[in-house]
């Protein structure tokens, strides 16, 4: 098909230093059997590229003992995504690019790739993330609009979930300064549907964005990987309203994992849905009454280490070399060390003596053949036969 990938001319990101063959390379990588987000980088990491890294999962996963084929994503398939992708006027950001949120390509398991629909390069701007309960009271949807737009006038981009609730008073809050809608299915698919309106106005002045494929309808288990895409864009993360149970302590939770500042408006002890709240207030969250209280603590913290530093490009990048021999003394050891448990990557290291590159691969052979899966807190375990 030879399709362009190319951002589409009407709304232009800025220049790329990914040639066409290897976006479409990365593209089917990312789509392949058993290729998370961290494996996608290790396998870049050590091959430079991902025309390389493809040719090379075969032999991975053999030598990590699969016997039957694994799938490859077939330039086909990948196209044909591609070209679904730029009927509806989609962008299509890989980590590394320009236009690929700065703070975002820097956490453990950043996604590989983002599509977009709107302004993608609103995704450059300094980000805060709103976040709340859906069944927000009148009071807190109203404060949330009213915070968003201060932060919006402040300079920063508003990010949410486009969630009902407190999500969606967020982004009407800060339609006319920018604001960003992580989405827990395709970048085609609204949801929830009643939000049909602000969906359209987010594509024309704003913009939505997910790591989910084209068509996709969203399912429980998007959600908590939808949140680590919303923190991990933001300096900082302010949560409104939110339950004991609710999905917003997860955001927050992976916030802090991330490095970010986390913010929260205290509520009623009375309410039920300011418990969650209140709780990260108890824990340490940043207790904030307005805006004004987010945007001093981020003006503050500008020139620190939490920088929007570009993300690490891969393309060009030499391959990581690890002796064969070292590497297959490594797997009994690496092997005997792994349990159907998490257990953490750099315990491995340390009781097996085996060189990190080594263990690594070791690793990325497991994980490539299905026989290993990647957890939270770099840690990693067996799967169950």
């Amino acid at each position: 098909m030879g399709l362009p990938l190319a951002e589409p001319d009407h709304q232009g990101t800025g220049s790329s230093s990914l040639s066409d063959s290897e976006k479409l390379a990365r593209l089917r990588l990312i789509r392949s059997e058993n290729v998370g987000p961290v494996t996608y980088r290790r396998l870049l990491e050590r091959f430079g590229d991902a025309q390389s890294a493809l040719e090379s999962l075969p032999d991975l996963a053999s030598r990590g003992g699969r016997a039957k084929p694994l799938r490859l994503c077939t330039r086909a398939d990948a196209e044909i995504e591609i070209s679904e992708l730029h009927v509806i006027g989609a962008h299509i950001l890989f980590q590394g690019e320009p236009d690929y949120p700065p703070l975002l390509g820097h956490i453990d398991d950043a996604p590989p790739v983002l599509f977009v629909r709107g302004h993608p390069a609103l995704l450059k701007k300094r980000a805060v993330a709103l976040v709340g309960s859906r069944n927000a009271s009148v009071n807190g949807r109203r404060f949330a609009r009213d915070m968003a737009n201060k932060l919006g006038e402040a300079g920063f981009l508003v990010v949410s979930g486009m969630a009902r609730g407190i999500d969606t008073a967020a982004h009407i809050g800060a339609l006319e300064t920018g604001t960003v809608a992580v989405m827990g299915g395709g970048v085609d698919v609204c949801y929830p549907r009643e939000n049909k309106a602000l969906y359209d106005d987010l594509v024309n002045q704003g913009a939505v964005c997910t790591e989910v494929r084209i068509g996709v309808s969203p399912q429980a288990r998007h959600f908590p990987r939808r949140n680590r895409i919303i923190s991990g864009i933001a300096r900082a993360i302010v949560v409104l309203e939110a339950g004991a149970k609710s999905g917003s302590l997860i955001t927050a939770r992976m916030a802090l994992e991330q490095g970010r500042e986390v913010f929260a408006v205290p509520g009623a002890p009375q309410d039920p849905r300011v418990k969650g709240s209140n709780a990260l207030i108890r824990d340490g969250a940043q207790l904030t009454e307005s805006a004004d209280d987010v945007i001093r603590v981020l003006t503050e913290m500008s020139g620190n280490a939490l920088s929007e530093r570009q993300s690490r490009h891969f393309e060009g990048m030499p391959a990581t070399n690890v002796d064969e021999k070292i590497v297959d003394q490594a797997r009994t050891h690496v092997l005997q060390a792994l349990d159907f448990g998490p257990t953490d990557v750099d315990d491995i290291i340390r009781e097996t003596g085996c060189p990190a590159g080594a263990v690594h691969v070791v690793l990325l052979e497991l994980e490539i053949a299905g026989r290993l899966v990647r957890q939270a807190g770099n840690s990693v375990s067996l799967v169950l036969p």
